[in-house]
């Protein structure tokens, strides 16, 4: 009987090397959601001040959290090219290195703002061209929305 998994360690990640931002972080999101680690990247977690007085359960959970973020900042950093990697080699969580790139690549409120409302307008003067096809035209309408859908909202 054939499995129906698939063994993620021989799946190549995509390599960021600064172009394509939106599409890079769509496939490392699916990536990382995967491999239940999408919670780590998008929130990070608290270490205590004190691990001295935690019990044992607490213990464990820090620890798993610590293994996880690990595991996910491993990945970041191999999913990226060296010019970007000098870019984020200076976080020490996967959540810090996620933040930096989604700061640098789809830029603060303001810079999505603009470039939703440069979106808008790009697909209320859409039209189809005298050579393209139904499905040509659909493709150039759904690409429009669903950069709209990246900038229209933070992940």
């Amino acid at each position: 009987m054939a499995s129906n998994t698939v063994n993620f360690s021989s799946v190549p990640l995509p390599v960021f090397t600064g172009e394509n931002f939106d599409l890079w972080k769509l496939k490392l999101k699916t990536y990382f959601i995967s491999q239940k680690l999408w919670d780590i990247v998008q929130s990070g977690y608290t270490k205590p001040d004190n691990t001295i007085t935690l019990s044992k359960e607490e213990q464990k959970k820090l620890e798993d959290c610590e293994q996880k973020d690990a595991q996910a900042l491993f990945v970041l950093q191999q999913a990226v090219g060296e010019t970007i990697a000098r870019r984020i080699m200076d976080a020490d969580t996967a959540k810090k290195a996620w933040d930096i790139l989604e700061e640098e690549f789809e830029g603060n409120e303001q810079v999505r703002f603009i470039k939703l409302h440069y979106l808008r307008r790009e697909f209320e003067t859409i039209k189809m061209k005298e050579c393209e096809t139904i499905e040509e035209y659909y493709g150039r309408i759904k690409e429009i929305v669903n950069k709209m859908k990246l900038y229209g909202k933070k992940n």
